[in-house]
């Protein structure tokens, strides 16, 4: 099934990672980082299907080789926590082949990113077979038309105008000065530090401790980074993507679609327990019991039918053994005792299977998380006992600094590939956090445990059934053969009050889940089990109402006669 999962990263030195690395783990290749001298190789690597480098017009050529790429990348940034790339990582439709998941990435990749100015090196991965997916890996500096790097973010220094501040690049301070704006330095004032212009400080004698100005925190951003880094922008590519995949699906005469907003936007109430689509529309039809408190109450409801039932057939047994409207009352009593544990039982058959259909849906996704959650801990685990061997080796080691920084950026690298498969997963399950399937793990054991709720219930319910159609019997069989008539025709006449009885009863128990289709096949079942054709009541119902027509009708004249007598007088 087709699933919206476009889930964005940053690949920073900050965060232990490397360009070089990012890209050498994604295309299953050999690559070697200058910035630190690590060797890559993750030719062993499995599940690569295709990879390619996209460039805009502006870039070199010679980046088509990503080696080259991510290098230049890494050389341009100096600081030990610079963001080097920007990644996506994407679901890809199972119902495409390969080629056409190629050409949606490209199609898309051009579109929104190449177009926009940046690098772009992807790869498509499935390891399994049924999960295609993709890693997108974008540069994050603009490029100026004759292909050098432009600026991320310029120094801006706040001067200081008739007590007005405001922010101005180098270039833009050389105008700003000649109009009166002044850079701010920080003086010792008594025995405190402030900011101010040399002017005012040189009136009052105060000394310069910094010699460096006031400046932004952040300095100002390229536009076209901020661009780029803008929520509005993220939120563009995650509708873009949507679209691009729908119109593919659509090309391929496939019916599907998958939908960027989230469940609360798309106006779908969180449930944690029922999936949103066919099952969930399924379980909407035919309702389900989710809970034991709900299904406690289903029993309680019945009991106290049975304890009336009971009290009836008691008070019954002290009246006259033999009597017609007695013994009927009797019957539909018990037939209708009879119908309201069918009903049941079919209610419960129809819950078993929706539980069945939820279990089935969400034990592989469940499954696959644990797993990965198991492996991802131990990564985790893994990387601080790198990170302490690297601590206590000797700087006078550099071949085994070396071995460990190589095997903490594949280890890294390792990681960010189990998180992204871990938030592919909790996505698919319609949950938001590891909480939330936390929760859904246990809703799942609770939903185990319904089914053998539902199963010893079942066995009680078929019991009861058996007593009650044993009943029925003997109750039947009390009048006299030549009486047979007379007791279908008094049953005949009170079923229609018997049946309100049931449709209330039915709807005071299962509510929103009442069904009168199902109350009529537990109401065949019933007649079937007691050995009477529903035929025979309906044909002599018809024949009751047909006499009592005939008897209107020749009555009717008589009426008409006398009405006429009288008007001639």
């Amino acid at each position: 099934m087709a699933i919206y999962h476009m889930q964005a990263k940053v690949v920073s030195r900050g965060s232990g990672r490397s360009a070089v690395a990012a890209s050498a783990y994604m295309s299953c290749s050999r690559m070697y980082n200058d910035y630190d001298g690590i060797q890559h190789d993750y030719t062993r690597k499995q599940g690569l299907i295709y990879q390619e480098v996209m460039l805009p017009p502006m870039a070199p050529s010679k980046w088509n080789d990503r080696e080259q790429l991510w290098n230049a990348v890494e050389e341009n940034e100096k600081t030990k926590d610079s963001r080097l790339a920007r990644e996506f990582v994407v679901a890809l439709p199972v119902e495409l082949d390969k080629d056409s998941n190629i050409s949606l990435l490209q199609d898309f990749i051009k579109k929104n990113f190449v177009n926009m100015g940046m690098c772009a090196d992807f790869a498509i991965h499935d390891t399994d077979g049924h999960n295609p997916h993709a890693h997108i890996l974008l540069t994050v500096r603009p490029l100026n038309e004759n292909g050098t790097w432009q600026y991320k973010t310029e120094k801006e220094y706040l001067c200081i105008k008739d007590g007005e501040e405001k922010g101005f690049t180098a270039s833009e301070f050389k105008t700003a000065q000649k109009q009166g704006w002044e850079k701010q330095y920080r003086y010792k004032v008594g025995k405190k530090k402030e900011y101010l212009t040399p002017s005012s400080a040189h009136e009052k004698g105060y000394e310069r401790i910094d010699k460096h100005p006031k400046s932004s925190r952040y300095g100002r951003q390229n536009p076209i980074s901020e661009q780029w880094n803008s929520d509005e922008q993220l939120c563009i590519w995650r509708a873009n993507w949507a679209d691009a995949v729908n119109k593919m699906l659509a090309r391929n005469q496939i019916n599907a679609t998958i939908d960027h907003r989230s469940f609360a936007d798309q106006g779908i109430a969180e449930q944690p327990t029922i999936h949103e689509g066919y099952i969930a529309q399924n379980m909407e039809k035919k309702g389900m019991i989710a809970d034991r408190c709900e299904i406690n109450r289903q029993i309680r409801a019945d009991n106290k039918m049975l304890r009336e039932l009971k009290a009836k057939v008691a008070k019954l047994a002290e009246a006259v053994e033999k009597s017609i409207p007695i013994i009927a009352e009797t019957l539909e009593v018990i037939r209708n005792h009879m119908i309201f544990t069918q009903y049941h039982l079919l209610h419960n058959e129809m819950q078993k299977e929706v539980i069945h259909d939820w279990m089935n849906h969400f034990n592989p996704i469940l499954n696959k998380y644990n797993t990965v959650k198991k492996k991802l801990k131990a990564k985790v685990t893994e990387r601080k006992e790198l990170n302490v061997q690297k601590d206590k080796t000797s700087i006078l080691n550099p071949i085994q600094h070396i071995k460990l920084n190589q095997q903490l950026t594949t280890i890294t690298e390792e990681i960010e590939e189990l998180k992204s498969r871990k938030e592919q997963l909790i996505f698919q399950a319609e949950c938001s956090t590891d909480k939330d399937m936390t929760n859904l793990s246990k809703k799942y054991d609770q939903m185990k445990n319904n089914l053998d709720i539902l199963d010893s219930q079942d066995i009680s319910l078929k019991k009861q059934l058996e007593k009650d159609a044993d009943a029925f019997r003997e109750e039947k069989f009390r009048p006299e053969p030549e009486q047979y008539t007379e007791l279908l025709d008094t049953r005949i006449q009170i079923r229609p009050d018997f049946l309100d009885k049931l449709i209330e009863q039915l709807k005071g128990t299962f509510g929103k889940y009442y069904d009168y289709h199902r109350r009529d096949i537990a109401a065949n079942e019933v007649d079937y089990l007691n050995v009477e054709d529903p035929d025979v009541f309906s044909h002599r119902s018809w024949e009751l109402k047909y006499q009592r027509e005939q008897e209107m009708r020749r009555n009717q004249p008589a009426r008409t006669k006398k009405k006429s007598h009288n008007l001639e007088i």
